[in-house]
């Protein structure tokens, strides 16, 4: 029976598996970043939004409600329609969901076997959302990744161009960034006053205003992605 110890403190850190995932990511971050305003980031922009309102179509189907459509559009902007569910765990599902996937993504490039599984799963889930997509920019999208991560899986099983790993974890880390992100364009600087933490304010007997779950959500959006960094750290030592 194989028994884990895993390495919580961190003792001897870093070694060489630890070193290339932090210079991997603060390579992914600056590349994002500097290009952040470009056309080249923009399909992966419209993933993380992707991931937003599909979270809300996860948290409706979980809590007994019905999706009637998802949309994504070429502005960044997206929808969800639905009918039903827990209306007050539907609305903050967008952005903690998306911070939460872009951990998993993290995660799972810290190993080929997770990564492949996690490569996987998108595809599942791109896939699933093709059928309820409402419009051509988000059937594109859905049909253009699933492209996009065959041929990297293509690449990876069959020549020495091994990046999906490095794939997954540029799209975990994007979909971190562009979460925190959204939450304060949406939420804080601008205030969107049909924002989803302006609706949840509404209905939520709290005394917080939309701000004020900007800044909660936007707090434990940035403790995803410490806790992917910390935790990724560890399962490498």
């Amino acid at each position: 029976m194989v028994k884990l110890n895993p390495n919580w403190e961190l003792k001897n850190c870093c070694n060489h598996e630890q070193v290339v995932f932090l210079v991997t990511v603060a390579v992914c971050t600056v590349v994002i970043l500097a290009l952040w305003r470009t056309i080249l980031l923009r399909p992966f922009k419209l993933v993380t939004v992707f991931l937003h309102e599909a979270s809300h179509a996860i948290a409706c189907k979980l809590t007994c409600g019905h999706v009637e459509g998802i949309q994504v559009h070429a502005d960044e902007g997206g929808t969800t329609q639905t009918r039903g569910g827990i209306y007050w765990l539907i609305l903050p599902a967008g952005y903690l969901g998306s911070s939460f996937w872009g951990m998993v993504l993290i995660l799972a490039s810290t190993n080929l076997l997770t990564a492949r599984i996690a490569a996987g799963c998108f595809v599942a889930a791109l896939l699933i959302v093709l059928c309820v997509a409402k419009n051509w920019t988000l059937r594109g999208l859905c049909i253009g990744f699933v492209l996009f991560l065959g041929v990297v899986w293509i690449l990876q099983e069959t020549t020495k161009i091994r990046i999906l790993r490095y794939i997954i974890l540029f799209i975990g880390v994007m979909n971190s960034l562009f979460s925190v992100y959204d939450i304060y364009d949406d939420l804080i600087s601008r205030r969107v006053h049909s924002s989803d933490a302006e609706k949840f304010a509404e209905v939520c007997p709290c005394p917080c205003n939309g701000v004020g779950w900007g800044v909660i959500w936007g707090l434990i959006s940035l403790v995803f992605l410490c806790g992917a960094m910390y935790i990724g750290l560890v399962i490498l030592s």
